[in-house]
């Protein structure tokens, strides 16, 4: 019985490193300057994390094979030192991974929110609500009109709680449904929170973030391939939180300037 024990467990091992050598369910192909880093820190994670549960999993298998209990009465062998020094060996061996993993790691988590979105950025205000994303690009003057709490009204579609007849700043800022950015040109999200937890996720994009209510939280990329792609709360938020989800449409700075444009009109 052990030994067909062993057996299962280094044919699951095999099989499970085989997945990710394969790319079986892979990441999809990124669409952002930040997230080739980001897919190269994963690799990384994934051979480090994989050598070490390959070697761990077909040792114990060999343990299990070789010295599993028979039912001859041998003599019990206790590793020299005790477990302790087997316990303290496997701290350090995983700290010294995880940390040496973190070190590398946050330098692509830090250029995305330490260091400061480009001046030529496209900002747009990105708010989640049960169970709904809206985004609002701040128009010509470059400017996103003050937020009225006591004006948002979903009936309205005024869901950023715009003054229009008094603001001059808020005639021209534009909400969508949708978010649209050019490609090639760095944005900044501005993501907030209207009434609970909510996320902002692309995979495509390799950009999670939550949204708290109260904050302000800014995170700026740089689109890097054309297409359409899923946003996606990733927080449970709700009866509706499973469709809570908008789109991001990647375009040419032609294309982008009469989506624009259209939306405008539309106000």
């Amino acid at each position: 019985m052990a030994k067909l024990f062993a057996i299962v467990m280094a044919v699951i091992t095999l099989v499970s490193v085989w997945i990710f050598v394969a790319h079986t369910w892979w990441f999809p192909t990124v669409a952002s300057e930040h997230g080739v880093d980001m897919d190269h820190q994963f690799k990384e994670t994934f051979i480090a994390a994989g050598f070490a549960f390959l070697v761990s999993q077909l040792g114990l298998a060999t343990f299990v094979w070789k010295y599993a209990d028979r039912g001859d009465n041998r003599k019990i062998r206790i590793f020299p030192g005790g477990a302790r020094w087997l316990i303290i060996l496997s701290l350090i061996f995983v700290g010294s991974e995880v940390f040496a993993l973190e070190f590398v790691g946050q330098k692509v988590w830090s250029a995305m929110y330490f260091k400061k979105a480009p001046q030529d950025s496209l900002r747009v205000q990105v708010l989640g609500g049960q169970f709904a994303f809206y985004f609002r690009y701040p128009g010509p003057d470059n400017k996103f009109a003050p937020i009225h709490v006591d004006k948002i009204d979903e009936g309205t579609q005024n869901y950023f709680g715009l003054d229009k007849s008094s603001d001059e700043e808020a005639k021209d800022d534009v909400v969508t449904a949708s978010l649209a950015v050019p490609i090639n040109r760095p944005v900044e999200l501005l993501l907030e929170a209207k009434d609970v937890g909510h996320a902002f996720y692309v995979r495509e994009l390799r950009i999670q973030q939550d949204l708290v209510p109260g904050m302000e939280i800014a995170v700026h990329f740089l689109p890097t391939r054309l297409g359409k792609f899923e946003v996606v709360c990733t927080q449970l938020c709700g009866l509706g939180h499973y469709n809570m989800r908008a789109y991001v449409e990647v375009m040419t700075q032609e294309n982008f300037d009469k989506w624009l444009a259209d939306q405008v009109s539309q106000q």
